[in-house]
């Protein structure tokens, strides 16, 4: 974790409070009602809009309703539900695979730690992450995606040359562990 001073953390505190006056109802903009809904959203999401992924979604969530349902059928069956979605024949495959793998080591519940997430098919830190705090309330990290990365360079959070994982791990120094959900959401 890297070193941050104490006026740091007060700049990072007074920002924290601003963001939550001003953006108090921000919530992850991808839409589920389960824990495997938000899985599969935010995999599709990657490199594609949540608005895209929103359009695409709800006729895929009511014909597979569980991770069973994901893992009994192939992804070509899933394909023509995400194909509006860029890198829908990738994304298919990783679909059938992490619901797959749910079903076959974790009873059919998407994991709850990070480590276990990032066992399936198409997720990484930035999808685990958006699970694990959104779905279950677990603040791991801090979700950098372009927009964290963009704002937190901009707002001197960070260096200009940071990497995103730099990025994660200053935003994790500077703000309190139970926040880094609704950070990123704000």
């Amino acid at each position: 974790m890297p070193e941050v001073s104490a006026s740091e953390k007060a700049r990072a505190r007074r920002l924290s409070k601003a963001l939550a006056e001003h953006y108090a109802d921000a919530v992850c903009e991808l839409d589920y009602t389960t824990p495997h809904e938000l899985l599969i959203a935010t995999i599709l999401s990657a490199q594609s809009t949540d608005v895209g992924v929103n359009k695409a979604t709800p006729k895929l969530f009511n014909a597979f309703p569980d991770p069973a349902a994901y893992a009994a059928s192939t992804p070509a069956k899933i394909e023509p539900y995400i194909r509006t979605i860029g890198l829908f024949r990738n994304k298919a495959k990783s679909i059938h695979s992490a619901m797959k793998d749910i079903v076959e080591k974790f009873d059919g519940q998407v994991p709850s730690t990070m480590d276990e997430l990032l066992t399936l098919r198409g997720v990484a830190r930035k999808t685990a992450g958006v699970v694990l705090g959104n779905a279950f309330n677990i603040n791991v990290g801090v979700v950098v995606d372009t927009h964290v990365e963009r704002l937190s360079k901009r707002l001197g959070l960070c260096a200009p040359e940071d990497n995103v994982q730099r990025v994660e791990r200053r935003l994790c120094a500077l703000f309190p562990r139970d926040q880094l959900c609704d950070l990123s959401n704000r």
